[in-house]
């Protein structure tokens, strides 16, 4: 299904998931899945396989599980730095294999130690490469309200933005934040750019201080003055915390929604309890 479609109905309300860390521990996938379908998101994607290779399955084969037995739309992430070209061309034999025709271009992260390969050094060439060569798949991308770490502003990155579109991106979700005003003010560049795919925005309910704290360091997103004093202020207690920061998340996505935004795309963290918790805080609202 093409994503352009869906955005056509609704505020389009999307959860991601990741594969079992160890291997062969696929069959644990199905209890996140199990509390994820009784939301009935829009749609699923799961991140490139544990292995970060493609020698490794276990995002296509989640990826079917989605499709056949929970009957939600999947979207499979792929990322192509550590992969050459013919890395992707097995990849898409797979997809095509499991009938997974929705995929999330990414560059993905380089490993320490390890040299990339050097047919892709962009999602862009990676989204060139696949309208080419398997032009039945559906193309998804990401974006970077705060701008992308390696970005040399914030001007080139929505440029960069534009050519993953024009190379054949159809749907653009974004990184974490937490000030809906950085989400506002890059929408606004992005159309001022032209850009014309729906982009959802990508919200992660903070579970733990230093969790968060490890992510925003990763990402390059910021954590706002009202957010730091609820990390601080409620740090040792637990039930607090949980509280607070499922209400600063839930009103996020009001705002988002009150703001005609697209879609949110929840970073779920395999947790379908809060999921659940604020889907059913929000869903009137779609």
């Amino acid at each position: 299904m093409e994503m352009k479609e869906i955005f056509k109905k609704h505020t389009v309300f999307s959860v991601e998931i990741f594969p079992p860390k160890k291997p062969g521990t696929i069959e644990s996938i199905y209890s996140t899945l199990d509390g994820l379908s009784g939301i009935e998101p829009d749609f699923i994607s799961c991140t490139y396989g544990a292995g970060g290779n493609s020698a490794d399955t276990s995002t296509i084969d989640i990826c079917k599980i989605i499709k056949e037995k929970y009957r939600i739309l999947p979207i499979a992430h792929l990322t192509c730095v550590n992969n050459t070209k013919e890395d992707i061309d097995l990849i898409v034999q797979r997809l095509n294999e499991a009938g997974v025709t929705n995929v999330l271009a990414l560059r993905g992260d380089k490993k320490e130690g390890v040299e990339p390969k050097n047919d892709f050094a962009h999602a862009s060439d990676l989204i060139c490469y696949l309208r080419q060569k398997a032009p039945h798949i559906h193309i998804s991308a990401a974006c970077y309200p705060e701008t992308h770490p390696d970005s040399g502003s914030a001007v080139s990155d929505i440029l960069y933005l534009k050519e993953k579109e024009n190379c054949g991106a159809e749907h653009f979700i974004s990184q974490l934040f937490f000030d809906n005003e950085d989400f506002y003010d890059f929408y606004e560049k992005t159309l001022i750019a032209g850009i014309k795919s729906p982009i959802e925005a990508g919200i992660m309910p903070v579970t733990t201080k230093s969790g968060i704290l490890r992510m925003v360091s990763m990402c390059g997103a910021s954590i706002p003055k009202k957010l730091s004093r609820i990390l601080n202020k409620y740090e040792n207690d637990p039930a607090a915390f949980s509280d607070a920061c499922m209400a600063y998340a839930i009103d996020q996505i009001s705002d988002l929604i009150a703001n005609d935004t697209a879609g949110i795309h929840l970073y779920s963290m395999n947790r379908p309890d809060i999921a659940q918790r604020i889907y059913g805080a929000v869903k009137s609202m779609l």
